[in-house]
């Protein structure tokens, strides 16, 4: 049985105050911070580069992690590479893929700057970019990608949860339409990953870009990269750990994934990855994914109560409800929020103003979940509003 009071044992900070913000990080569970600490005290070393025995261990680590992440995404592990963040792993398949000028990618108005940013930067380089708009409930129909299909599409990306209007975009249908006509699939899995049961390796996506310090519970500086055809990526960046041989005339690049991992990466936080997402593979996906929503339902049913509350997203949604005050400003709710109850949320434009565009609007409030948040939680938000509203008339 999921017992949300005994997880929250391990996330000592929500004895201080109601956390409404996991959408943009999660709290991280003792388990995970736990075996961070260990890497510090107990064998510190660098990974893949040291023939005694602390980097020995660490390196054991490191690849214990990736093999974790890549079992929980289905996946190879020497597809599986880690990175920063899903910023950067997008823009690693961005700058990565062999462009031609008048190829053709096709992205949506519901993403998130970091699926949006680097396809536009690609128009420099001659690649044409088409934004396929959404109804109002941040839901992009398959119908709009395909209409937009082109004999030069070269590569599909679309967000898996839209970070402001929590609507789940039918990844599946997506890439039946993409296997079809050869196109390659890039899935922003950010704010699903963790939270939701979805069997990628089954869809048969080109490309899974996701963070570790969101809905998996790992430490921020964390993020993952799966490519299908490592060999038909290029590493954007080019140095230390990524090559075979190096001579004056030249050098080769290892194989995946090491030719993506340039430079000294982030061993603590890789490692603490690894047991987050063990962390929640005991927890069950299945059953977060259950409650999140179940939340996510009672709280925008609440919120739509209030007369003067807009609430933005479709009823099936992921484990955010985005909405505002009328005659607030949604920086001045979230500060009166904080300020008054310890509730904290987002607001702002979510990364995603063309998302907030698409409704005419250039800010809102967020409230998101984690496995960890509780009904009452969500009601101490919903009667925070109640009563703020009521001071508004």
């Amino acid at each position: 049985m999921y017992d949300v009071y005994r997880i929250r044992e391990d996330f000592p900070v929500l004895k201080k105050v109601i956390y409404l913000d996991s959408a943009a990080t999660s709290q991280k569970p003792l388990p995970v911070v736990k075996a961070m600490d260990e890497y510090f005290t107990e064998y510190c070393g660098p990974y893949g580069r040291g023939a005694h025995r602390l980097s020995k261990e660490t390196t054991e680590k490191y690849e214990d992690a990736r093999e974790a992440v890549a079992s929980f995404l289905g996946v190879p592990p020497g597809n599986t590479i880690f990175t920063r963040n899903t910023t950067e792993s997008i823009n690693m398949v961005a700058y990565g893929l062999d462009w031609r000028r008048g190829d053709h990618v096709i992205t949506s108005v519901m993403e998130h700057h970091s699926n949006l940013l680097p396809w536009m930067r690609l128009r420099k380089r001659g690649v044409e970019v088409t934004v396929v708009d959404a109804d109002d409930y941040g839901v992009v129909h398959v119908k709009s990608i395909e209409d937009a299909i082109t004999e030069r599409t070269r590569l599909i990306a679309i967000g898996h949860v839209s970070n402001f209007f929590g609507s789940i975009q039918d990844v599946r249908a997506i890439a039946r339409l993409a296997k079809r006509h050869g196109i390659k699939l890039l899935v922003d899995a950010a704010q699903s990953l963790g939270e939701m049961s979805y069997d990628f390796e089954a869809s048969d996506c080109d490309f899974i870009c996701a963070s570790g310090h969101k809905g998996l519970l790992g430490p921020q500086g964390t993020g993952i990269l799966y490519v299908k055809d490592a060999e038909g990526l290029d590493p954007v960046f080019a140095g230390g750990g990524t090559v075979s041989n190096v001579t004056l005339e030249g050098f080769s690049f290892d194989e995946a994934p090491s030719r993506f991992e340039y430079g000294t990466p982030n061993i603590p936080g890789v490692i603490g990855l690894g047991r987050a997402v063990k962390y929640v593979e005991a927890l069950g996906v299945d059953n977060i994914e259950s409650h999140l929503k179940g939340l996510a339902k009672y709280c925008a049913k609440r919120l739509s109560e209030i007369p003067q509350v807009e609430v933005y997203g479709p009823e099936e949604r992921g484990s955010l409800v985005s909405f505002n005050l009328k005659g607030l400003n949604p920086h001045d709710v979230a500060m009166i929020l904080d300020e008054a109850r310890k509730i904290c949320v987002r607001s702002g434009a979510m990364c995603a103003q063309t998302a907030l565009a698409r409704l005419g609007i250039s800010g809102a409030v967020r409230a998101s979940f984690g496995c960890y948040t509780t009904k009452e939680e969500v009601e101490a938000l919903a009667s925070s509003i109640e009563m703020m509203a009521k001071t508004l008339t």
